[in-house]
């Protein structure tokens, strides 16, 4: 038994006594006034009738390491669902054996560090996703104007944006667009053999939830819409080899030879329509036998490339697997095919398939998933799942015949249940061949190089490195996720007031002459001075390009365009 004196300040009305306490046992309290009671009790129902997210919240900022967790949810861009590590890495000089950089999670709260989930769904993690998007943009975009290990001489190959749709599979709900049409207008007003009318003639906005629904449930080909989800990726392989032949066909070469004149290079991305079928934008570049870092041959041409790309579309086919309920399926591309021959930046005012343009298109698509188009992004366990689950009526049919497809005989292979969520479709979002361009991981290992250069550079000696690493959990606690959100969006707000910003300098610096090359051009029509060609009047307009500022002058009489880099 011990005797231990307690000290307690700032309590009015309390005892301070010296009672005998078990060694390892706190010491007891007791207040002596009704007044100190009362407040005691009054505090215990005010914590009582506060949400668990408030009393969480009370515990996360009285944590004695809050501002060190805070600092880390930053510099994860308020990742919504970050994975926790807990380990070390020590990097040590490979011939002298000195530390360079130690590093361990023992000083960190809890133990652990977070790191980025990278998840690229935007309705899963808004900041990853958006991260994701960026590292997408660069991705397409260095396949067709160059950089980050790719050869600039890219943007002079022939290049396509091709868009591949599904066959139809019964009539659905259309919005009006932009020239207001009706959705199906019909003058005969027919019905189909199940009593419901083939028309409609109602305007439809893209926010309604009636788009893309079918106008017979009874006549639409559920089983033909999810098998053709189930084949499409079987079709898209069969379609890059008959691609190779159709151009090996044109150019008077065999198929075993045109890897001897040509490569063929692509790049793709999956979109869900709102009658939940998936469609693909494509970006296709032929290049050299040797890659990127070579030219294709002359005869190579863009015309010739849209010929191949038209022709192997109306005649590549695929089969599905037999079954006794569904038979023998033949899966093609849908007759809607969009192709258009992409352009670089300079020639913006003539095309708006440029550059950028297109891998901005792909990067907004690529943070998507069917859950943008009405349905749910998370596995489905049981049939039960399909008819609570928080989708229109065409998307839950579309489960339903997964489900039911997935259990007959001849079809287990296609693993029809497991991807019910994605109605049946099982591919990457985005896909590429390899020598497009650059990969995910080495855009990541350069931002994390240039995000933590004053720790990670080595002064160019030879070193090693040594770690041990472990996952300790995952996720946030209720009051974790709010301060989250409230990072992310701090974050978004601070970079686009920075965009903002930028954008109003360069407006102002715009006021004034601006030095274009030797000669000062003031905006409107001026004369440039350009060497070997004389001074050519030409129109000057500004292009925020690539983080950079062009002015874009073109001139009729000398029938070309003028792209100079400029800055403030």
């Amino acid at each position: 038994m011990i005797v231990q004196l307690i000290r307690m300040s700032g309590l009015v009305g309390w005892a301070v006594t010296a009672v005998p306490i078990a060694r390892g046992r706190r010491p007891l309290v007791y207040p002596l006034s009704t007044e100190a009671r009362r407040s005691v009790l009054d505090e215990a129902e005010r914590l009582r009738l506060l949400s668990p997210t408030e009393r969480d919240l009370l515990r996360l900022v009285h944590e004695p390491g809050f501002s060190r967790w805070l600092e880390q949810i930053k510099s994860i861009g308020g990742c919504a669902h970050p994975i926790y590590l807990a380990g070390r890495t020590t990097t040590h000089d490979a011939v002298t054996g000195e530390v360079l950089r130690h590093y361990d999670t023992a000083d960190e709260p809890g133990g652990r560090m977070p790191v980025r989930c990278r998840n690229r769904r935007e309705t899963r993690c808004e900041p990853c996703s958006y991260l994701h998007a960026g590292d997408t943009f660069h991705l397409v975009r260095s396949g067709l104007s160059g950089g980050k290990g790719v050869a600039h001489g890219v943007r002079r190959h022939p290049r396509l944006f091709v868009t591949l749709t599904a066959p139809s599979f019964g009539a659905v709900h259309r919005a009006s667009g932009p020239d207001g049409a009706f959705c199906r207008p019909r003058r005969d007003r027919g019905v189909c053999e199940h009593g419901r009318s083939l028309g409609c003639g109602h305007k439809h906005t893209d926010t309604e939830s009636v788009v893309g629904q079918a106008l017979c449930r009874d006549c639409y080909d559920y089983a033909g819409h999810v098998l053709w989800h189930a084949s499409v990726g079987s079709l898209w392989n069969r379609y890059c080899h008959m691609l190779r032949r159709h151009l090996a066909t044109a150019a008077g070469i065999t198929q075993t030879r045109l890897g001897e004149h040509l490569k063929v290079s692509f790049a793709k991305v999956a979109e869900y329509q709102k009658r939940g079928a998936v469609h693909f934008h494509v970006v296709i570049r032929l290049d050299g036998p040797d890659g990127p870092s070579s030219p294709p041959p002359l005869w190579a041409t863009t015309e010739l490339l849209e010929g191949a790309v038209r022709s192997a579309a109306d005649q590549v086919e695929v089969r599905t697997p037999y079954s006794p309920a569904t038979g023998e399926r033949v899966i093609k591309w849908g007759k809607r095919l969009d192709v258009h021959p992409i352009r670089s930046d300079a020639f913006t005012e003539s095309s708006t398939v440029t550059d950028n343009a297109v891998a901005a298109y792909v990067a907004k698509y690529v943070s998507k998933s069917v859950g943008d188009a009405g349905g749910i992004d998370y596995r489905i366990q049981d049939f039960n799942s399909i008819r609570l689950a928080p989708v229109n009526t065409h998307l839950r049919a579309l489960m339903a015949a997964c489900w039911r497809l997935g259990g007959l005989p001849g079809l287990e292979e296609m693993r029809l249940r497991a991807w019910a969520h994605t109605l049946g479709y099982r591919g990457h979002v985005l896909t590429k061949s390899r020598q497009y361009s650059t990969t995910y991981g080495a855009l990541r290992t350069v931002r994390a190089d240039y995000q933590g250069s004053g720790l990670l550079a080595l002064e160019d000696r030879d070193a090693v490195t040594d770690s041990a690493w472990r996952y300790v959990g995952s996720g946030h606690s209720p009051a974790e996720a709010d301060f989250a959100v409230g990072i992310a969006e701090d974050l978004a707000e601070t970079a686009r007031y920075q965009k903002r910003h930028d954008r109003r300098g360069v407006e102002i610096c715009l006021l004034g002459k601006v030095w274009g090359g030797s000669m000062p051009v003031v905006f409107g029509v001026s004369v440039l001075k350009v060497s070997g060609v004389g001074e050519l009047r030409a129109r000057i307009s500004v292009s925020l390009s690539d983080s950079r500022v062009y002015l874009v002058g073109k001139s009729k009489r000398a029938r070309m365009r003028i792209r100079i880099p400029w800055s403030c």
